[in-house]
């Protein structure tokens, strides 16, 4: 047997967006039901570099297929600089539960990258306006492309704010996308005044207010991923219909972990996990929902789903770099 090497051009070109959507949305639904295993995120500090190494495994039973899986990521801010290296790099190994055997090691950044954004079209899915058509983002890195291709899956959009201290990041983001969407440089005000705003950034000062959102804006905040991080002022959060991943991680490293740590949030002033609200236990929006805010920490269910897609696309279109990973013959 052969495992399929995929490298981020493969996982891109594999990662039907569509698709890996839907997949996510089952993650959420599995993991909510009970039909999956996901043992907390550990955490290797390497202080003397400047750096962590993180695990994430998991495993989901999806009702017509099920995945296991474990991406290893590290975060090195000073890579960038020192070495000439990305920040953050990842690996996904892909594998069978029945057997165990590696059906495929991936690349984890761009699968992170994709299976992001998906979380984020599913919550907008489920909280912004039917009728959506604008969409903001706040930090035109990476991640901004997924989110402006993800969203663009599940609502008309037609008008993109882009906002950055950055200029020629705003442009490479605007050369992109000029010729599909009337994309332009904004504000976060002019961004947050958005059907749906996405915030991007790795903040540890919130740069968002409740005055720099509409009265309905649907909030994707995904930039928080470590203890201290915050994109979106207190006051908003407390007004806000605030809709979480994962309990655990939302607390101790999310959106909310600063002011739920600090008492100014607390378990009353959170809605509800996304997986409720996509098994239908509770509500996404309705006439009574004013500012909704999803906080994304990304959860390992969300790799493997991404994972289980661009698998079985790579697999079924032949392509990809096999090789004898385990050494049993074919």
């Amino acid at each position: 047997m052969q495992t399929l090497l995929l490298d981020s051009v493969a996982v891109d070109e594999n990662a039907l967006m569509g698709e890996v959507i839907a997949a996510v949305e089952d993650a959420f639904a599995a993991y909510e039901r009970g039909d999956a295993q996901m043992p907390a995120k550990s955490y290797i500090d390497l202080p003397q570099y400047n750096g962590d190494f993180r695990s994430m495994p998991a495993y989901m039973n999806a009702g017509e297929w099920d995945a296991a899986g474990l991406k290893w990521v590290n975060v090195h801010p000073d890579n960038p600089d020192a070495s000439d290296l990305p920040t953050v790099m990842g690996t996904m190994i892909y594998s069978d539960p029945e057997t165990g055997f590696p059906l495929a090691v991936l690349d984890g950044t761009e699968l992170t990258m994709k299976r992001t954004g998906a979380a984020a079209a599913v919550a907008t899915d489920y909280l912004a306006v039917e009728d959506a058509s604008s969409l903001g983002i706040v930090g035109a890195g990476v991640q901004s492309y997924t989110q402006l291709d993800a969203i663009a899956q599940i609502r008309p959009i037609e008008e993109v704010v882009v906002s950055d201290l950055d200029e020629a990041r705003v442009e490479a983001f605007i050369d992109v996308y000029g010729d599909d969407f009337d994309v332009r440089s904004g504000t976060i005000s002019e961004a947050g005044h958005c059907d749906i705003l996405s915030t991007v950034t790795p903040v540890e000062t919130p740069i968002v207010s409740a005055e720099d959102v509409g009265e309905h804006t649907h909030i994707n905040a995904m930039g928080a991923d470590a203890e201290g991080k915050q994109e979106l002022e207190t006051a908003l959060l407390q007004d806000a219909r605030v809709v979480i991943d994962d309990h655990k991680q939302c607390t101790h490293s999310g959106e909310i972990n600063v002011p739920y740590n600090d008492g100014l949030l607390t378990d009353v002033d959170i809605y509800g996990e996304i997986g409720q609200i996509v098994v239908g236990e509770k509500a996404g929006r309705d006439g009574d929902t004013g500012v909704s805010v999803f906080d994304s920490t990304g959860l390992a269910i969300q790799d493997v789903a991404a994972a289980h897609v661009v698998y079985e696309q790579a697999a079924g279109s032949e392509k990809g770099s096999p090789f004898d990973l385990v050494g049993v013959d074919e």
